[in-house]
């Protein structure tokens, strides 16, 4: 399973301690499968950088900034999207711009949208663990308000 047991309080917990102004360390919160990992691994060997390891870690400000202030989603908003990008089913799409895997089933938020959750990765910063840079809720038209 993509997400650790306790992913969502640990998630939830760096959240609320950005909400609250606090700083946040990064914490792991699940594994990539075997196929989403070879994906990814096989994308970076084709552009010459190299492989990142399953293990995926989490910071949040950026998904705090974007989805909590930005787009006005409640945390509990934010752990439902990861939880559906990060799924086992979800289906790696890389660019040269971006590495990401997306929920190919919707979910329906608590808005109510039909919604393709959708993981970015920051491959770099943290090599060779990926980080959850984002989480994008694709066909959102509907939004909190």
């Amino acid at each position: 399973m993509p997400l650790c047991v306790n992913a969502r309080n640990l998630i939830r917990a760096n959240l609320e301690e950005i909400q609250n102004g606090g700083k946040v360390r990064p914490i792991i919160i699940g594994t990539l499968t075997t196929v989403q990992l070879a994906a990814i691994n096989a994308s970076r060997e084709a552009d010459g950088r190299p492989p990142v390891i399953a293990e995926v870690v989490f910071f949040g400000a950026h998904v705090y900034r974007s989805r909590v202030l930005g787009d006005g989603y409640t945390i509990e908003d934010v752990i439902d999207q990861i939880s559906s990008a990060m799924d086992e089913g979800s289906v790696v799409n890389t660019t040269s711009q971006m590495t990401a895997m997306e929920n190919p089933d919707k979910r329906a938020d608590r808005y109510g949208n039909q919604v393709k959750d959708r993981a970015v990765f920051e491959c770099t910063a943290r090599h060779p663990r990926p980080e959850l840079y984002s989480v994008v809720p694709k066909g959102d038209a509907k939004k909190p308000t």
